[in-house]
């Protein structure tokens, strides 16, 4: 089935995706921006993220708060993220006021006053996020799995590290800006009540004149898998462990979606049910798949306490193995359940829809219905799902710990040839509205 959303290109290589939901009367619209965490220079980790702050503090004829004032009172929820090869811009507001809102933005990414002035601030800001990451283990944890279990540089932190943040200046953030922020692989998806004849003149318009910038070539690192320990005086311990997926662009992603959901899709799922409720290990436990363009992983966390540790992570790996064994139909049943129930929620969302038709172009290169996801998670089959596990079963973990002592990883990891390390100090993907990474 063919989409509904008009896919345009601007001269400056600007790619739009417009998709009319002729039953509501909002707009949104996402903006992905080529300007993430990885790319940023050696050394100098948060540059995006103080990037994706100051570009919004003044742009155009708008000092910091008249911009600020001038969106508030188009009514716009907005938001801002930073993700691996990305800086996100998202908004939704009523439809006959989307266009102003887009203008707006023409101006915040087109002429960001990025004032020097406001630099130190922005900073001190970021570095006070992330002590306070720093202070709860579970981010803390997922934040470092990541950095571990991705080739370089794809597990890049979105948000910086602290030990970098003194080596970052204003040129800096000026310099990202200036090389990075480009329209060319650029990608503005909007959704809602609008038609393309009415937004495309405002796109070109607010963007027609933005110049080309260079393009960036990334190659991937060497990667192996690590059981790594970070030590913290607690009673608790945190658990991650990560292995190998395939991507969202893999034919095969609905069913390692789908195997992934047997571990972690819910109450009733087998690590909540077996780790958590018969066993009583943790208080926490969760499974995704987490997908780059072209790496992904499954990414699990536990947390427990100390004494309770080496039990929780004993068995939550062989339940990850013991899916090989089968699954029941009852368990695929509950999966497309969750999934279809998610559909329902992104087809009455714009701000959703214009995230993923965003999203979709920038892993696919294409458009994906609603209504083809449906078809994929109805097709899925308890004999596909099977092979799928079978040709990528759950091995070669990366395991991190965060706690008073270090585990044991024995569960058929020896096989595997993972280099075990000492301590050290310290953007998904499901359907539907899961879908993509999130690049975080």
């Amino acid at each position: 089935m063919s989409s509904t959303a008009t896919i345009h290109t601007l001269d400056n290589g600007l790619t739009v995706i417009v998709e009319p939901m002729r039953d509501v009367r909002s707009a949104a619209f996402s903006f992905l921006v080529p300007a993430g965490s990885v790319h940023e220079p050696q050394g100098r980790n948060g540059t995006a993220a103080i990037l994706s702050d100051l570009i919004l503090r003044g742009a155009g004829s708008l000092d910091s708060r008249q911009l600020t004032a001038t969106l508030d009172n188009l009514g716009l929820q907005r938001s801002e993220s930073v993700g691996v090869k990305h800086l996100g811009f998202s908004g939704a507001t009523v439809a006959d006021r989307l266009p102003q809102a887009l203008a707006v933005y023409g101006d915040i990414l087109r002429k960001p006053h990025l004032p020097a002035d406001q630099f130190d601030a922005v900073r001190e800001g970021l570095e006070m996020t992330l002590r306070a990451m720093q202070d709860e283990p579970r981010q803390q944890l997922m934040v470092e799995l990541r950095r571990r279990c991705f080739p370089s540089p794809w597990g890049t932190p979105t948000y910086g590290q602290l030990e970098q943040l003194p080596d970052i200046s204003s040129s800096d953030v000026v310099d990202h800006y200036r090389q990075l922020v480009r329209p060319n692989g650029a990608i503005l998806g909007v959704a809602g009540g609008v038609e393309p004849d009415e937004i495309l003149p405002v796109v070109e318009e607010a963007f027609g004149g933005w110049e080309e910038g260079a393009e960036t070539e990334l190659v991937d690192g060497e990667y192996t898998p690590v059981i790594e320990h970070i030590a913290h005086d607690s009673t608790q311990t945190h658990i991650g462990i990560a292995y190998e997926a395939v991507p969202y662009r893999h034919e095969d992603y609905y069913t390692a979606w789908a195997s992934v959901g047997v571990l972690s899709g819910g109450m009733s799922a087998r690590l909540f049910t077996e780790v958590r409720e018969r066993r009583g290990l943790c208080y926490s436990i969760s499974a995704v798949l987490n997908s780059l363009p072209y790496h992904a992983r499954v990414l699990a966390y536990a947390g427990t306490t100390a004494e309770r540790a080496q039990e929780t992570l004993d068995v939550t790996l062989a339940e990850m193995q013991r899916l090989a064994e089968g699954i029941e139909p009852g368990e695929l049943e509950r999966c497309q359940a969750r999934a279809k129930s998610a559909l329902i929620m992104e087809q009455e969302s714009t701000i959703a829809r214009a995230g993923a038709v965003a999203r979709d172009w920038f892993h696919l290169g294409r458009i994906t219905t609603l209504e083809e996801v449906r078809e994929k998670i109805e097709a899925l089959r308890v004999e596909t799902v099977l092979e799928y596990i079978h040709a990528h079963p759950a091995a070669e973990f990366t395991v991190l710990t965060i706690g008073p002592e270090p585990l044991k990883v024995s569960h058929a990891i020896e096989a595997a040839d993972v280099a075990a390390t000492g301590d050290t100090d310290p953007q998904v993907i499901a359907p539907p509205a899961e879908r993509v990474d999130q690049e975080k």
